[in-house]
């Protein structure tokens, strides 16, 4: 309802704002106003046709990823900080594995892969709410998290830059890493405060994020010591490119080596 009320808002201010134009003698406010609505569809249509092959290029990858173990090690890796955040799930539940799918799309910036997972994980952790008409403590973590969208390497958005072609799509890798590891952090804090953690919980988001600051804090100051503006831009887009196809190569190999053949039908 809310947004209808913005959609109606938005159409209605402009038109108002058009006619007191008209009535000044700006007698080509009309035509602006349809151009820039023309121009704004079609610009929609072309980001949107231009995010279905790069969508689809990552997509694949992640599916080979999954299917070569990339995600049951993440699961591995992650899983005793995850039991701390969400202590009411039973080990070994489906919901892990379903929010374990969600958060290894955001951290590649696969938001729209990202959605059915997170789908998938609300209604596992549903089955376990023992009040169903309320979210429950962990539905309210896992949002939070799913909403504040860590990213390691921001795919949607360096697609989108690059369907507008941006001289260097690439570029944003690291501010989107620092704002996004900040924004969950922030956002998990708040969260943990809200449902009263205890103090091994608390232990293991300050734990997690002391890696975290170190890791960026480190690169941060390597950056800011050692590269003037020119190198600073030539280092950002040599490891965000050399993640991703190392991304990329590290799945292949895997799954290569396992002798599947579900590359070939890619």
């Amino acid at each position: 309802m809310v947004l209808n009320i913005f959609w109606i808002a938005f159409f209605l201010i402009a038109f108002v704002v058009a006619f007191i134009k008209l009535l000044t003698g700006d007698t080509t406010i009309l035509k602006t106003l349809m151009d820039g609505v023309f121009d704004s569809a079609r610009t929609g249509v072309d980001i949107s046709i231009g995010l279905i092959g790069i969508m689809s290029l990552f997509l694949g990858f992640m599916k080979i990823g999954e299917r070569a173990g990339a995600i049951n090690l993440l699961s591995r890796i992650v899983g005793p900080f995850f039991s701390k955040l969400f202590p009411e799930i039973p080990k070994n539940h489906p919901a892990m594995g379903h929010m374990m799918l969600n958060f290894s799309a955001n951290l590649l910036g696969l938001d729209n892969a990202a959605t059915p997972f997170a789908l998938n994980a609300m209604k596992s952790l549903q089955e376990i709410n023992p009040v169903k008409d309320t979210a429950s403590n962990a539905q309210i973590m896992f949002m939070v998290l799913h909403a504040s969208g860590l990213q390691i390497i921001p795919v949607s958005i360096i697609a989108q830059r690059a369907i507008m072609k941006s001289n260097n799509p690439a570029e944003v890798f690291l501010p989107c890493v620092i704002a996004t590891f900040v924004a969950t952090m922030v956002a998990m804090s708040v969260t943990a405060l809200w449902q009263r953690f205890n103090r091994k919980q608390w232990t293991a988001i300050i734990f997690a994020g002391a890696i975290g600051a170190i890791l960026l804090g480190g690169l941060g100051y390597f950056v800011r010591k050692h590269l003037n503006n020119e190198s600073a831009t030539v280092f950002s887009n040599v490891v965000s490119s050399g993640l991703i196809l190392l991304l990329f190569v590290v799945f292949i190999l895997v799954e290569f080596g396992k002798g599947s053949m579900y590359i070939m039908h890619l």
